[in-house]
């Protein structure tokens, strides 16, 4: 059981890690003005995917050493 769950802690903490990087360097929205085009971004989401994603991660590394 505690296998399973330590599986799953890791493979979601790389999938909030993955989606999070993508949030940072996607941009939000992007205007043309034909000699010149403007992207903006508001990263403050990314920031709070890639900190659950780390502590996630890391939890699910950490869980059958707690119990050894």
């Amino acid at each position: 059981m505690n296998k399973i769950i330590k599986i799953i802690f890791i493979l979601a903490g790389v999938a909030f890690l993955a989606y999070g990087g993508y949030q940072l360097i996607k941009p939000e929205s992007s205007v043309d003005l034909g000699i010149a085009e403007f992207e903006s971004q508001n990263n403050s989401n990314a920031y709070v995917v890639l900190g659950i994603g780390l502590s996630i991660l890391l939890l699910g590394l950490i869980v059958n050493k707690k119990e050894a």
